[in-house]
């Protein structure tokens, strides 16, 4: 999200890595055009081998099985099958554009979405992918993917852009989020709570809930007024959520109340992790790390010397975790 909303002009990367050059990157400026085809996808460039792609902009990244697959600027698809040791690029991947978020239905279907409306699948873990749907003419960025079965998901992003597919992404349609709605919030993520509940983070305090798998969503009241980057079920079944100057919530029932996290922070977050022994670590901008071993209630902030911005992290080697961000892919030894 997230480093990803930032990515789209206003937000995030306003907000978040104005330093990104994925800020915006999508210059969102454009209103909400969906007005081609659901099926149609555009003329389209492919994604170039690059020895310096573990050092581009990587927005999210995926666990899956024993892989990782890294997604970032320039179309990127970056696999790891030794916990991040060694990289190497996707074999065929149809386009150039950012790429903000990926996610697995298992460990061999899997999409990830971008800017310009980008949605891509692989069906072989991530080796190979197929332009499902884009949109050049709007430039409007995706910040967010669910599915709650193989065949039904929705793809949420920047101005309350929203699509969803029943024939496991062969097709796309433009719908709303909430009937009636005039909100043109940036939907900066969607995650899945313990109960299958599904949550949307957006903006000036606004998380939106579905109980039906996706099929439709309420409005959340939290404390926050600000912009909501992201967020994640945790192991004890609280959900945690994240977002700008340090701000961070943990909700113990489902999003009902909520208790604000002592980051000791005002670095902005933009996504994270939770380890198998149950310590969550959060990345953002200006450096920040931050580890809780309490379930979110409270964490250690520390900042790396090179002030670099990261978008979120997952588990490394002899604890450690890995960052990615604006540099790439970086290790960070949690014990620092």
């Amino acid at each position: 999200m997230s480093f990803k909303s930032l990515k789209i002009v206003s937000t995030k990367i306003s907000n978040h890595f104005a330093s990104l050059t994925f800020a915006l990157a999508v210059g969102v400026s454009v209103s909400l055009t969906m007005s081609q085809p659901s099926h149609a996808v555009e003329p389209h460039e492919y994604a170039e081998a690059s020895a310096y792609a573990t050092k581009a902009l990587v927005l999210d990244v995926a666990e899956v099985g024993a892989r990782l697959v890294a997604v970032g600027e320039y179309g990127h698809v970056l696999l790891s099958d030794d916990m991040g040791a060694n990289w190497r690029q996707a074999e065929y991947v149809p386009t150039r554009n950012t790429l903000t978020t990926v996610m697995f239905v298992n460990e061999q279907i899997g999409y990830a979405v971008g800017h310009e409306a980008t949605i891509m699948k692989t069906e072989d873990g991530g080796e190979n992918w197929t332009l499902q749907y884009n949109e050049r003419r709007g430039e409007n960025p995706l910040f967010g993917i669910y599915f709650s079965s193989p065949t039904n998901g929705i793809a949420v992003g920047g101005f309350s852009v929203v699509l969803s597919t029943n024939d496991g992404g062969a097709s796309w349609t433009s719908r709303s989020l909430i009937a009636d709605s005039y909100d043109d919030f940036h939907l900066n993520d969607i995650f899945v709570g313990a109960d299958g509940a599904v949550y949307i983070p957006a903006e000036f305090g606004t998380i939106y809930r579905s109980t039906d798998k996706g099929v439709t969503f309420e409005t959340v009241n939290t404390p926050y007024d600000g912009s909501f980057w992201g967020g994640m079920s945790l192991k004890n079944g609280a959900i945690l959520v994240w977002g700008m100057r340090g701000n961070a919530f943990v909700s113990a029932d489902g999003g009902e109340t909520w208790v604000k996290s002592a980051t000791n922070s005002d670095r902005s977050i933009s996504g994270g992790t939770q380890l198998a022994d149950g310590r969550i670590v959060l990345a953002g901008l200006s450096g920040s790390v931050l580890v809780s071993e309490d379930s979110g209630k409270s964490f250690t902030a520390t900042v790396r010397s090179d002030r670099k911005s990261f978008a979120t992290a997952s588990s490394g080697p002899d604890d450690t975790v890995l960052l990615y961000g604006d540099p790439g892919i970086l290790s960070h030894a949690l014990s620092n």
